[in-house]
């Protein structure tokens, strides 16, 4: 390749390229002459194959013009030349350049005509540019000599003019400058007046003024200064502002606002207002609560200013806990009732823009207004919510403070009904239920509540083991309404509670909290007065210690008289949590016996001073639920447990088989009371129900032992031994009174205070059905089968104590072991039908004569109610009958004519006796007939008789059977009879 080149060199050879770029720029566009074109036009073509051979052209050729064809082709040499090859490419190459030559002539030719035209063109357009070369010549010598003769002159009068308005309006301006260094002096007199609206309004229009002037060096740092005046005001105003967190004044407050208004920040205002508001909360309840705090600490080197308001409060003392929770209530309440009368002031203010006649004028520019207004209105309605929660939390944080379950019930109360007061604020200040403090005083509620729930029931137990169970005279219309515990189920409106408690009428009636204390006053002081007048009459004398009587016990009477002392006066001390003493002795009980008290008239109502003292307590708890009523589940279930403990005791005392008489008791069985006679077997109580506690009652008693009972002190079976925290919930057994004798003949073996005890728990019982609605309103829905089931399960079943109490003394008022005792001495084998019935029947009359003249003795004590006595004969009818039978089956030998003399016996036994007792019908009186007529049943009628009554013993039956053989009974048949009573007993055993 480079041979080639030097080669060229040497010879004068030149690239197209080189003698493109040394040709002349005519040469290089040179058209070509007629006779090349012609020489060009001549040469036969074929359109297509010309076509083709352009199309042959490679791509490289028309990439640029700085490309080198011949570099390009000799690259493309091969390495071996071959002479015809090249020749051959030499002349392609040839054919492609003229068919290329040829294209461009036939363009040359095809534009020529235009290239003509515009040569004409170019042509004119340089003969008019020389003539406006000599157009542009003579303007601008004419204008020479135009400003040499008339403007120098005529603009040197207006420049000095202009000069002259300059200095004048500089004047004007200094004399302004004078005056915005001097506004900085009225500035502070208008703020020290607290005229913020006119200090802000002069400020801004100096900064105007001064906005103006900016291009004055001196301007620039009076701007400066406007501009801290006015940061300056803002500080002050903010200040301000929170002055009227807990002193709501109108006119400063309108200053306020107007000033905030000027500087545009009226949306910035209300968000600085809120932060203050909750700054003030803060700030107030610490401030309340560390004047007491340090109050009561003295001289102690505690540096209580640095503490946590939550740590502060746990330094309370009890003496200082409620009058620190008054003042910090009142405090808070100044909070609020400012905050609500900014609500106020913004109502009435945007009342009064919409109202106004220029509000029309101003329609324009109320787009932005409205939204301003809006965002103010958003803003305070949220802000209701977010203090009532700050409010919430400082007073949950006191609350939960201190430990309050060691209170004085009167204590406890006032800060419930401050509590609750409060949450009244709450209501009526957002419609909040206050969640919060519920959910903190409930927790105080339940720790205290549990606290002094087990100390009453301590109380209770030390009573009961006390009573001598002697009757309590009280008027024969006395009702637990009449006690001034239960008054406030009297009244339309407790002031503790909320306004959503109330019916609709009530609230319509009355004004709200923050209507009534506008003007002044704090609903919390009233609260305190009303709560000391209330403690004065409901909780003065609280207990035997005190010789005061209580006044307005009863509500309906004029005067109170006659009114026993025992009614008049609380049983538990709850001024100072101890142990009452008892005061009513037995001689003062006799005392008012004697008095116009007429124990034995019917509708005299029968209860003890420990039936009373559970009433009052009762009256208590649902004062506390009436306050609160979200722990009015824990006090019903406390509730339940007073009657619970009640009706243990009476049954353990009274109704139990461990009772301890003269002679020898029966075999217990279980729980179940037993008699007197060791020779009554045990199977005469176990049929037909008589005297068996019902599986109800005995699963309430069950229930109670496992709940309630302490078995462990109380030195009975504890089985299982209970956690200590179980313990901690349950009472010990009581024990009765060494002075409650039940073993005397004379009385009876204590039917007196049986009838006591029994009766006051089942007026005890009625009491309960009395409370049941209003217990029923204050029970969450989702607690009510609680309340349903212990009154249906325990409350229903006080009467049936009846049956197992009054039981013991049948069984061991008539002496049914003599009866058999004559019974087993007469000859029942006779040949002769008898028209006289034996001695035994007249000896047990005797005894129900006797035993009705007792009775009669008791009555003259303590009133027998009907139901009592128809229990009392029940049971001694029954025990008696099934005595006759039992006597008739230790019969060896009896006759068809005994069988009559047993007839003629017992129906001389009804006879009389339906003359000592209007109990109709007699009991079991078919129980004695059916057994004396089955001895004359055939074998078949004997077989179905035994399936039939199984409720005769298997001694009562296998004798029916032993008796009748040898009369209408074979051998045979009575292995048949007997293998079928063995049946019977099979499944017992």
């Amino acid at each position: 390749m480079q041979k080639i080149k030097s080669l060229m060199a040497r010879q004068g050879l030149k690239s197209p390229q080189e003698s493109v770029v040394d040709m002349s720029p005519v040469e290089s566009f040179r058209t070509p002459s007629k006779e090349e074109l012609r020489e060009l036009r001549e040469q036969p073509t074929d359109p297509q194959a010309e076509q083709e051979i352009i199309d042959s052209i490679e791509e490289v050729y028309y990439s640029s013009d700085s490309f080198d064809m011949v570099q390009y082709e000799l690259e493309k040499l091969p390495p071996d030349l071959n002479l015809l090859e090249l020749e051959e490419y030499r002349d392609k190459l040839k054919r492609q350049q003229a068919a290329v030559s040829k294209r461009v002539a036939d363009l040359i030719l095809e534009k020529q005509p235009s290239y003509v035209k515009e040569l004409e063109r170019v042509t004119s357009l340089q003969t008019n540019l020389q003539l406006a070369a000599v157009i542009c010549t003579n303007a601008r010598r004419q204008l020479r000599s135009a400003k040499e003769g008339f403007t120098e002159a005529s603009l040197g009068l207006l420049a000095n003019q202009r000069r002259r308005q300059l200095l004048t309006g500089l004047l004007k301006s200094l004399r302004t400058i004078k005056t915005l260094q001097r506004t900085d002096v009225r500035l502070s007199e208008m703020l020290e007046e607290e005229d913020y609206p006119g200090a802000i309004q002069l400020c801004l229009e100096c900064q105007k003024a001064a906005s103006t002037f900016k291009h004055y060096n001196c301007i620039s740092e009076l701007n400066s200064k406007l501009q801290d005046t006015l940061e300056q005001i803002e500080e002050q105003l903010d200040v301000a502002l929170s002055k009227t967190c807990k002193h709501f004044d109108v006119s400063h407050y309108t200053k306020v606002q107007l000033a905030y208004k000027l500087l545009g920040k009226t949306q910035t205002a209300m968000d600085q207002l809120h932060m203050h508001f909750t700054q003030a909360i803060h700030n107030t309840v610490f401030q309340v609560v560390l004047g007491y705090v340090e109050l009561c600490a003295g001289n102690a080197d505690t540096k209580f200013q640095k503490m946590q308001y939550k740590d502060l409060c746990t330094h309370i003392t009890t003496d200082s806990y409620i009058p620190c929770l008054t003042d910090l209530c009142k405090a808070l309440w100044e909070v609020m009732l400012s905050y609500y009368l900014t609500m106020q002031w913004h109502d009435e203010h945007y009342k009064e823009e919409e109202a106004s006649p220029a509000a029309d004028s101003v329609a324009e520019g109320s787009d932005e207004s409205t939204v301003g207004r809006s965002y103010v209105k958003k803003k305070l309605e949220h802000g209701l919510t977010r203090i009532w929660q700050d409010v919430q939390l400082k007073v949950k944080a006191y609350l939960l403070g201190t430990d309050m379950s060691n209170f004085k019930y009167d204590d406890f109360i006032v800060v419930l009904d401050v509590i609750s007061r409060l949450m009244q604020v709450g209501e009526e200040f957002c419609g909040s239920k206050s969640e919060v403090l519920q959910e903190s005083i409930k927790r105080q509620s339940v720790n205290y509540f549990k606290n002094y729930h087990r100390t009453r029931l301590e109380e209770l137990r030390m009573f009961l083991e006390n009573e001598t169970w002697e009757l309590c005279p009280v008027k024969s219309n006395f009702s637990i309404a009449q006690l001034h515990e239960f008054k406030f189920m009297g009244q339309c409106r407790s002031p503790s509670v909320s306004p959503s408690r109330q019916p609709e009428s009530t609230d319509l009636l009355e004004l709200s909290l923050f209507e009534q204390y506008l003007e002044g006053g704090n609903p919390f002081e009233m609260q305190i007065d009303n709560k000391e007048e209330e403690t004065e009459d409901v909780l003065a004398s609280n207990g035997y210690e005190s010789d005061e009587l209580e006044k307005s016990v009863y509500q309906e009477y004029d005067s109170d008289s006659d009114v026993p002392e025992e009614l008049k006066q609380d049983y538990v001390d709850e001024q100072t949590g101890d142990a009452p003493v008892k005061s009513v002795s037995r001689e003062t009980l006799r005392s008012r016996k004697r008095s116009d008290y007429n124990l034995n008239r019917a509708n005299a109502p029968i209860l003890t001073n420990t039936t009373l003292n559970v009433i009052r307590l009762v009256g208590k708890y649902m004062q506390m639920m009436n306050i609160l009523k979200p722990i009015a589940f824990d006090v019903i279930h406390c509730v339940s447990q007073l009657f619970d403990y009640y009706l243990y005791a009476v049954y353990t005392f009274f109704g139990r088989n461990d009772m301890h008489f003269q002679s020898a008791s029966l075999p217990s069985q279980g729980s179940q009371p037993g008699v007197s006679r060791q020779t009554i077997p045990v199977y005469w109580y176990e049929s037909s129900g008589l005297g068996l506690i019902s599986s109800r009652l005995r699963t309430t008693l069950s229930r109670i032992q496992e709940s309630l009972i302490d078995m462990e002190s109380g030195g009975e079976n504890p089985g299982p031994h209970a956690s200590p925290e179980e313990r901690k919930e349950k009472v010990p057994s009581p024990h009765l009174s060494q002075l409650v004798i039940l073993t005397a003949t004379d009385t009876l073996y204590g039917l007196a205070e049986r009838v006591v005890a029994t009766e006051s728990l089942v007026f005890l019982a009625e009491q309960f059905e009395f409370l049941q609605p209003h217990l029923d309103t204050m029970m969450p829905s989702a607690k009510k089968p609680f309340l349903q089931q212990f009154y249906s399960q325990t409350v229903s079943t006080a009467s049936e104590l009846r049956k197992p109490i009054y039981w013991i003394v049948a069984a061991k008022a008539i002496d049914y072991e003599q009866m058999l005792l004559l019974m087993a001495g007469v000859k029942w084998d006779i040949k002769e039908i008898m028209s006289q019935h034996n001695v035994y029947v007249d000896v047990l009359l005797k005894e129900f004569e006797k035993f009705n003249l007792r009775l009669g003795d008791v009555s003259k004590i303590v009133r027998i109610p009907l139901p009592v006595s128809n229990v009392l004969w029940e049971h001694c009818i029954r025990l008696a009958n099934r005595t006759l039978v039992e006597g008739y089956a230790n019969v060896k030998k009896c006759s068809n004519e005994g069988r009559a003399l047993m007839q003629l016996d017992f129906q001389q036994f009804l006879m009389k006796l339906e003359k000592l007792t209007d109990l109709r019908p007699i009991p079991d009186k078919e129980f004695v007939e059916t057994y004396i007529k089955a001895y004359y049943l055939t074998e078949n009628d004997m077989e179905q008789f035994i399936k039939n009554h199984r409720e005769y013993s298997m001694k009562q039956l296998t004798n029916l059977v032993n008796v009748c053989l040898g009369s209408h009974i074979n051998k045979k048949a009575r292995q048949k009879l007997l293998a079928a009573i063995d049946d019977i007993d099979r499944p017992k055993r």
